[in-house]
């Protein structure tokens, strides 16, 4: 996300509006919605060949290979082959591997043309092969590698302000049906990249247009394939309730308890990333064996499928509201046990995005605590999102939208309570998370 240390080349330093009304600045967007184009579409086929491969190696080959279906034990080999390539990617190749999740979901530059390469294998190991993160932050790598490298194409030395918008524009357009509206992108993009003012307005009008078209692009490339969209949505979303006393009080329950339980997974992963760090590629093997390893234990214990521990969880959510029958409190429980563990196991070693698999931690703690008296299923769930969203990402706008949108017409009865538990989750979680420790020559 190359958005956090400049807009574009102004025309005047001390009047940042002066270029809002300049003839560059209608170039700029002439060149942000070209660049929207191509980016979203190879976008859409990052995003097509990951879901095409994820079948054919976990269902498609153990039944190639003589199987009646996918054997327990199946994960074991696909998560140490996944780490195996993903550990390779990160060590001896250039960038490696992209952003380190354990960071946070921070803005940063767009890479170099040489470490594209890198950022894409890792992120197709760790995602093909099942690891719990999303492709939401390999996507705005790419995308944003992939606009600042059109713009050198067209001009040699670009102005870096210049690259730096376009740069930015390139993710937007990357991501701009991934959350299921190309609006929740933006807001994510900025929220994170911590601008405002006028500077906001420079970098967000050539994005927002790129969103767009990145939008229309991923629609067109859905119908023609028949791939769909890869966007973010749930179908058959129970009716919600006017929220009551008792869900408030709900609400701060389920804020601190998505705020201690970000900080535990957040302070887990950190540690073992430095023991990951010292071995990368066995490292990273075995932390594909535990991730395999929690799977098979939620699957033995609840004869549920191990899919729900695996990945990500986009797709995963769906089913888990539209079944929440047949989900226990036990089962529940121990879902929110192997994934949360999954999810740190992951950030420590592999490369991806932390958006989706915290949303699923926490649309199933939610739901675990929806069976206590006084708080409905979609409140819950949507509590869940919002609150785990906040404690993981720190973006409290963006976590109550997430929620709040993603569960359609119910989320404006439930918003309420989102609020609340966003809320409450931002701020034990900024209570929680230890001061950076001041450079050197600068004070606290």
């Amino acid at each position: 996300m190359p958005v956090a240390e400049a807009g574009p080349e102004p025309a005047s330093p001390s009047d940042p509006r002066a270029l809002l009304r300049s003839r560059e600045y209608l170039m700029l967007l002439v060149l942000a919605a070209l660049i929207g184009v191509p980016v979203s579409a190879a976008a859409f086929g990052f995003l097509a060949l990951v879901g095409e491969l994820q079948p054919l190696i976990y269902a498609d080959l153990p039944k190639a290979l003589g199987f009646e279906g996918t054997p327990l034990w199946w994960p074991l080999p696909l998560l140490a082959v996944g780490g195996l390539l993903a550990g390779l990617s990160i060590q001896y190749l250039p960038g490696h591997g992209g952003h380190e999740p354990t960071a946070g979901f921070k803005a940063a530059g767009a890479p170099a043309p040489v470490e594209l390469p890198g950022i894409f294998l890792a992120a197709l190991a760790t995602l093909c092969f099942a690891a719990v993160l999303g492709p939401e932050a390999p996507l705005l790598a790419l995308g944003a590698g992939l606009a600042a490298g059109a713009v050198r194409m067209v001009k040699r030395d670009p102005p870096e302000r210049v690259s730096a918008v376009l740069g930015a524009t390139g993710s937007f357009a990357a991501v701009s049906s991934l959350l299921g509206s190309p609006l929740l992108g933006a807001f994510l993009l900025m929220e994170a990249s911590g601008l405002g003012g006028v500077m906001m307005t420079t970098v967000l009008v050539p994005g927002l247009l790129a969103s767009g078209i990145g939008a229309l692009i991923f629609v067109g490339l859905g119908s023609w394939t028949g791939l769909g969209t890869y966007s973010l949505a749930l179908h058959d979303v129970p009716r919600a309730t006017p929220p009551t006393a008792a869900e408030f009080g709900w609400a701060l329950v389920v804020g601190l308890s998505a705020a201690f339980a970000g900080a535990g997974i957040r302070w887990l992963a950190v540690r073992l990333k430095t023991h990951v760090e010292r071995r990368r590629v066995p490292a990273t093997v075995v932390m594909g064996l535990v991730v395999a390893g929690l799977a098979i234990a939620y699957a033995e214990g609840t004869g549920k499928a191990a899919s729900d521990v695996l990945y990500s969880g986009q797709t995963a959510l769906d089913p888990l509201l539209r079944h929440y029958d047949a989900y226990s409190v036990g089962a529940l429980s121990l879902l929110v046990l192997c994934k949360g563990l999954a999810y740190c196991v992951s950030l420590s070693s592999f490369r991806g995005g932390p958006i989706f698999p915290a949303m699923f931690v926490g649309a199933a703690g939610g739901m675990l605590i929806s069976h206590l008296p006084g708080l409905s299923l979609v409140a819950g769930f949507a509590m869940g999102v919002g609150a785990m969203s906040a404690a993981m990402l720190r973006l409290p706008l963006v976590s109550v939208l997430l929620a709040t949108l993603l569960i359609g017409a119910e989320g404006i009865t439930v918003m309420p309570l989102v609020i609340v538990a966003v809320v409450v989750s931002y701020v034990a979680t900024v209570r929680l998370t230890p001061f950076p420790a001041p450079e050197a020559g600068h004070p606290e």
